[in-house]
This record gives structure tokens, C-alpha cells and sequence, in this order.
């Protein structure tokens, strides 16, 4: 199953003007901030690294899950399911997670 393309110029219009550049990585696209991975796209489901000192508070929010597609979950990432992505204003509050966390990682 190809990603949704659709949340792709979603999330381009939002960032635009942002330091971040893509990468097609996991079947999808992956966003970075210095060479990191910030977010992407899975399926149709936004994949969000929130560091593990979030990720647990992340766990908590309607429409998230565990970041595992492998059957090996990936600390400090979450899945939000599309319901979670309906209103621009929820997805760029995950999105700023995202960049918040790899903007704390030393570049690439």
C-alpha cells in the first residue's frame, strides 16, 4: 500500500519555509531537521518521533499508537491514525513535536 500523498502536500504546505527535506524510507516518506528524522508518513498514518521523554504523554492522545510495522516497536515514535490528522491545527501540533525533538539531536 503506497502513502498517502494527500497528507504529503498537507504537510509540505505547513513546513514550507521550514529547514526540513524528505526521504522515501519504510515503504513511505520520512521528514528530517538536520539529518534527523522528525515525521513522516506511513500508509495513511503520520509517524511522529516525540524523543522518550514524550513518548508515553503522546501514547495518551486519541487516535495514537505505537510506532511497530516490523513487529519491533520503535522507542519514541508514535502512529496517529488519519481521525487524529482531520484538522490542520492537530496536525501541526504533532508535526512541531516532530521537529521540537529532532531539533534537539546533534546534525547529521
Amino acid at each position: 500500500m503506497p502513502y498517502d500523498q494527500g497528507l504529503e502536500v498537507r504537510i509540505d504546505e505547513i513546513i514550507e519555509g521550514r529547514k526540513n527535506t524528505k526521504k522515501k524510507m519504510f515503504g513511505g516518506i520520512c521528514y528530517l531537521r538536520s539529518g534527523n528524522m522528525a515525521f513522516g508518513i506511513w500508509r495513511d498514518s503520520l509517524i511522529v518521533r516525540c524523543g522518550p521523554d514524550k513518548h508515553q504523554e503522546c501514547l495518551k492522545k486519541r487516535h495514537t499508537k505505537v510506532f511497530d510495522i516490523t513487529g519491533k516497536s520503535m522507542a519514541g515514535w508514535v502512529m496517529v491514525a488519519p481521525e487524529g490528522l482531520e484538522e490542520d491545527a492537530g496536525l501541526q501540533r504533532w508535526l512541531k513535536i516532530g521537529e521540537a525533538f529532532a531539533s534537539t539531536l546533534p546534525p547529521k
